[in-house]
């Protein structure tokens, strides 16, 4: 019954026509930006008839899909192979920037994640501004503070499935006319933002440690984090070895 007013009421076809008609939100085009929750919106309504069951039971990619954004600061502890670590997830809105400083004393490792498939959005505070745009600078800002000439700082390039999708739709030259290369190549595209963050790093003799992701996506998100993990250690270990 629920998808059948859904599908009554056309919400499918607005969801469709947000996708298809997205265009870049920047300062030199005017069109609206779609709202980031549009894809948690339409796999929720692809899968209607499962989730109206009256044995309805959340699988794990519903619960991935139901996600929320940060507020505030949020630390989770686990252990791997008998090794402690401490997450702190901060909100990544300006209102919660000013926040961020109490988290930065003792930190060994920076994982500073990305939307790749922004690049033609804008700001939900400020729409003259480009997401991407807004994360490039933020990332100058850490990867050249002082604080952090001995933390390892890796970049998530999330959103990888949407990014292939987007390229079919939008040309990203409109946001970076400096690009260079396919702007349909999914290898082009992605190089060329790896470029971008990696120019904003004044100390380029340390590696910059990316990896593309798709969070909703476990078994890549396993073998990102296992690498992560290994990565932290190793460059720990090197900053141990030169004490």
């Amino acid at each position: 019954m629920l998808a059948q007013i859904c599908v009554n009421l056309g919400i499918p076809r607005c969801i469709c026509a947000s996708q298809s008609e997205r265009s870049v939100s920047c300062p030199t085009a005017g069109t609206e930006q779609v709202s980031h929750e549009s894809e948690s919106v339409k796999y929720f309504l692809d899968n209607l008839d499962r989730i109206g069951q009256l044995n309805y039971i959340p699988n794990k990619q519903d619960i991935l899909f139901a996600r929320k954004a940060t507020k505030g600061i949020v630390e989770h502890d686990f252990v791997i192979k008998k090794i402690p670590f401490k997450m702190v997830d901060v909100g990544g809105q300006r209102s919660q920037r000013q926040k961020w400083f109490q988290c930065f004393d003792g930190i060994t490792s920076i994982l500073f994640m990305v939307s790749s498939s922004e690049y033609d959005q804008v700001l939900m505070e400020d729409r003259r501004t480009n997401r991407l745009v807004e994360s490039m600078n933020i990332f100058e800002t850490i990867v050249n503070n002082k604080l952090f000439l001995n933390v390892s700082i890796i970049l998530f390039l999330n959103k990888t499935d949407l990014l292939v999708d987007k390229i079919r739709l939008v040309d990203i030259r409109k946001a970076f006319p400096e690009f260079r290369g396919d702007p349909r190549k999914l290898e082009d595209v992605q190089a060329f933002l790896v470029q971008a963050f990696s120019r904003k790093r004044r100390n380029r003799a340390r590696p910059l440690f990316h990896h593309f992701t798709t969070a909703v996506d476990t078994e890549n998100i396993r073998f990102v984090f296992h690498a992560v993990k290994d990565t932290i250690l190793q460059e720990n270990l090197k900053d141990i070895m030169l004490q």
